[in-house]
């Protein structure tokens, strides 16, 4: 398992998908026309062309199954792969290899579709000095894997939730009465050296975010116009993230306007799974 990934939290995403496919019966079809002595070789091959992203996650699917399962991949994450790419191979109980196939592909799926997405973002964005983030815009349960997948794509983690970044966003400010005053806040109630990151909608707010020092500025919802704008009155006095509304067609545009990091959950729920398959061989 990659440094990146806890193994336990992993293990129980892997075994809570696991549960929900086959509860407590397990298979019943298998086990009603398979006998427990039938072995086989599978392969899972891509019928579509992107990016990997999981197949560790795959491989530990099957030996949390049954740990004499020899998986054998034939790519690594971050792999760009074409049509008909065989991305590993599979030896043991059919059984097992069938109890597997469904909870292995979607991870591999959904993911390598995370990665590859991100991938695109990354590439159209390649030409400016900018960082492409993502979001907690996640499926529940799935953020370390999803994020994981974006690291795998080229992208960057914002923050994995609300507990280890600070972020102030009109809620916020709303509540209590202004940008300067959420600062203040933040910054006399958090640790010492904690970076604040403020929700800016207008060019009179990211003023005010300068004005009382937040570290990042996060421009939200604004017009491409407005955003230039705004990296001009910053002026690099604080680090500038575009947000809102930004997709593989305008990525690129935002990205021309001087800004650091762009983030976008367009990455992560805007993804589609990259099709694959896997076929028992022998």
């Amino acid at each position: 398992m990659t440094d990146y990934l806890n193994k336990a939290e992993v293990d129980k995403i892997i075994k809570n998908a696991l549960d929900e496919d086959l509860d407590k019966l397990g298979d019943i079809t298998s086990e009603a026309v398979i006998p427990d002595s039938f072995f086989a070789k599978g392969v899972i091959k891509s019928n579509s062309r992107g990016v990997v992203a999981g197949i560790e996650i795959a491989a530990r699917v099957f030996n949390i199954l049954n740990e004499s399962i020899i998986f054998i991949p034939e790519v690594n994450d971050g792999d760009l792969i074409e049509v008909g790419k065989r991305l590993a191979v599979i030896e043991g109980s059919i059984k097992t290899i069938l109890a597997g196939e469904r909870t292995a592909l979607n991870f591999l799926q959904h993911l390598s579709g995370i990665a590859t997405h991100t991938h695109k973002f990354v590439k159209k964005a390649k030409s400016y000095s900018v960082k492409i983030l993502d979001t907690r815009k996640t499926i529940p349960g799935l953020r370390i894997l999803e994020k994981y997948a974006v690291k795998v794509g080229g992208g960057h983690n914002h923050r994995m939730g609300l507990y280890d970044a600070v972020l102030i966003k009109d809620n916020h400010i709303k509540s209590v009465g202004g940008v300067k005053k959420a600062i203040e806040l933040a910054r006399t109630n958090s640790p010492e050296g904690t970076k604040i990151e403020v929700e800016a909608e207008s060019l009179l707010e990211a003023k005010e975010a300068l004005d009382a020092k937040a570290d990042i500025i996060m421009l939200d919802n604004m017009s491409v116009l407005e955003m230039e704008e705004a990296v001009k009155l910053i002026d690099k006095k604080a680090k500038i993230e575009a947000s809102g509304g930004i997709n593989l067609d305008n990525v690129e545009v935002y990205a021309k306007t001087g800004v650091d990091f762009i983030s976008t959950g367009a990455i992560t729920l805007g993804a589609l799974p990259l099709d694959m398959s896997l076929e028992i061989i022998s």
